[in-house]
């Protein structure tokens, strides 16, 4: 029985870690593409301000790497569930759930930070090596 409950918490910490590396990953190389002069074209066809170019990517780039170290995991993936809901109802639109324009993606990676905002950092991260960060801000 306790060899359950060893392995359960154990595999539930490295899930966790999972998905904060990937979605980490994912905002962080799209963060990357938001650096370049291309971006600020659609961000005008959008009708957005031009500087919003720099602030739109960082806020994408620093809370993506807090996430892979697990540090301020909560802060960060609340974050991240803020700039995904811009680019469904702002960029996308949200017309379509699938097909052409659809958010389907953007769902799915908002579905993951907000399991990561309830779950917290697990584990295996700097949170839980430094244990000096109360638990809601984790």
């Amino acid at each position: 029985m306790a060899d359950t409950i060893i392995r359960n918490s154990i595999f539930q910490d490295i899930t966790q870690f999972g998905i904060r590396i990937v979605i980490g990953s994912i905002f962080i190389s799209h963060s990357l593409g938001k650096f370049q002069p291309d971006f600020a074209g659609f961000l005008g066809q959008m009708g957005m301000p031009l500087e919003m170019q720099i602030p739109i990517a960082l806020a994408e780039l620093i809370p993506g790497v807090l996430l892979i170290i697990g540090g301020l995991t909560r802060i960060s993936s609340s974050l991240l569930s803020i700039v995904i809901l811009g680019a469904i109802f702002v960029a996308k639109g949200a017309a379509s759930f699938s097909g052409r324009g659809g958010v389907e993606f953007e769902i799915l990676i908002l579905v993951g930070c907000l399991s990561i905002i309830v779950l917290g950092p697990g584990r295996i991260s700097i949170c839980y090596i430094l244990k000096k960060i109360p638990r809601f801000l984790q």
